[in-house]
């Protein structure tokens, strides 16, 4: 059994309309967001032990904040090829992962990452920014993971919600 969390990047910023969209940083709420999550995780214990993140500005600094309020000691890649990606680019990346590699984290985009949701789990859900899904997949090997896939979606958090319970 291996574990995957999708995690949508934190909220970003549009005020500087002159960057390109990748170079977009994180507003004050996905700064906010960001490190509650991580606490979460860390209070969930499920700390990843890798994370497979877009190369985009917002993904590194939710990544950042994530991993400093988590206390993550992992390693982190950063993948150009998950900037903007479609559901498909996920799973090529994540069935190439060593079958050492028990829980993963994949840091992200819509629609891609709802479309991964709805692939892995069968739940179509919306995924808002830092919105983190939980999902134990029934496999042994990263390589067989593949869009016949079908895991359970273990657990679901919106920051929203949990700051609603504060």
């Amino acid at each position: 059994m291996k574990t995957l969390i999708l995690m949508r990047h934190a909220k970003s910023s549009w005020k500087h309309p002159e960057l390109a969209d990748l170079d977009r940083p994180l507003n004050k709420r996905g700064n906010r967001d960001a490190p509650m999550m991580g606490q979460l995780i860390e209070e969930k214990e499920l700390t990843p032990q890798l994370i497979l993140s877009s190369n985009a500005v917002r993904a590194k600094e939710t990544v950042r904040l994530f991993t400093e309020a988590d206390h993550f000691n992992g390693e982190v890649r950063y993948l150009e090829n998950f900037y903007m990606a479609e559901s498909q680019a996920y799973l090529e990346g994540l069935r190439t992962l060593p079958d050492n590699i028990e829980r993963v984290m994949v840091v992200g985009h819509n629609p891609g990452l709802e479309g991964l949701l709805q692939i892995l789990s069968g739940q179509v859900a919306s995924l808002p920014t830092a919105a983190i899904a939980h999902i134990a997949l029934p496999i042994q090997h990263w390589n067989e993971l593949n869009d016949s896939t079908t895991g359970e979606l273990v657990d679901f958090w919106r920051p929203h919600d949990l700051k609603k319970k504060k």
